[in-house]
């Protein structure tokens, strides 16, 4: 719609299709469709034209159309400057708490171009699991949270930001991958897993509870990059979030079984609800969003 009423505009003030089309570049049956596509749009005749299609008369209906596009671009213009000085003038620090997959494997894309959209916002991030960031989130030493957990507590404002899918990870070339794959062959094996208290603990439990797979044992690490290692060299199998497992698959580290959809999980930012949250909180939780929603559309 802004294309058609700046065309428009300039046929009004050159009083020819022709000079418009070659001020704003477009050809001469361009700028004929976007006036067509106006009148068809508003249901009016903006521009009455000679037979010969020299002179043309602006009706009463496309006078007041070019004052209100005047109005609209001005408006535009206003807005743009105002983003601008929002962007140039955003100054201040910001804590977050992250876990530590959000941390490692997605946050730091975002956040270069978070910095360069605003460079004077100092940026904190604590990587903790999903337990202590709610501790911190609800004791207000963070300005909010970032999880891939379950929050069931009543203190916080959770809202989903990115879809994530939990997989299967065992050493590449694993015997699970050769034959056809049943939830039984997944009986009185080593797991590897995180520490009680992470988002990734609470979904093995939950995945391993609901299978009725009984581990051999399950041995306990620190952060995925250790999980991950492990896996390689055979420690043991892991249901982890596909972010960490896809890059070590691809360099044929590891191999992948998929799981069935019910172990989607979503990555959430987690606020407390005693709190009003600041300007530059609000607008990294907005940035964040529309980078997801990007980001979600790219990988598809």
């Amino acid at each position: 719609m802004l294309e058609e009423l700046k065309t428009f505009m300039a046929v009004v003030e050159q009083e020819n299709f022709t000079k418009a089309g070659e001020i704003i570049k477009l050809s001469q049956p361009s700028v004929s469709l976007h006036i067509k596509n106006l009148e068809k749009y508003f249901n009016t005749t903006l521009i009455t034209r000679s037979s010969r299609q020299k002179n043309i008369i602006i009706t009463e209906s496309g006078r007041l159309l070019y004052r209100r596009a005047k109005e609209i671009f001005r408006l535009v213009e206003n807005t743009t400057n105002e983003l601008k000085n929002i962007s140039s003038s955003l100054k201040g620090h910001i804590k977050i708490g992250s876990s530590l997959t959000i941390g490692e494997y997605f946050l730091p894309n975002f956040l270069k171009q978070f910095s360069m959209d605003y460079p004077d916002i100092e940026i904190e991030v604590i990587i903790e699991n999903t337990a202590s960031i709610c501790e911190g989130v609800r004791n207000l030493k963070l300005d909010f949270g970032l999880i891939e957990g379950i929050v069931s507590s009543h203190d916080f404002k959770q809202e989903y930001f990115l879809e994530d899918s939990m997989v299967l990870m065992v050493p590449y070339e694993h015997p699970l991958t050769k034959d056809e794959f049943t939830y039984d062959k997944l009986q009185n094996l080593r797991w590897i897993s995180r520490e009680f208290g992470s988002g990734t603990r609470e979904y093995l439990d939950i995945f391993l509870t609901t299978n009725e797979i009984v581990p051999r044992n399950i041995m306990v690490l620190g952060s995925n990059y250790a999980i991950k290692e492990a896996v390689k060299n055979g420690l043991g199998v892991t249901l982890i979030s596909n972010y960490v497992a896809k890059e070590a698959y691809k360099n044929k580290e590891v191999s992948i079984i998929e799981v069935d959809n019910s172990f989607k999980r979503h990555f959430s930012y987690l606020i407390s609800k005693d709190i009003s949250l600041s300007m530059i909180s609000k607008v990294f939780i907005e940035s964040l969003s529309a980078y997801s929603d990007k980001y979600d559309i790219e990988r598809q």
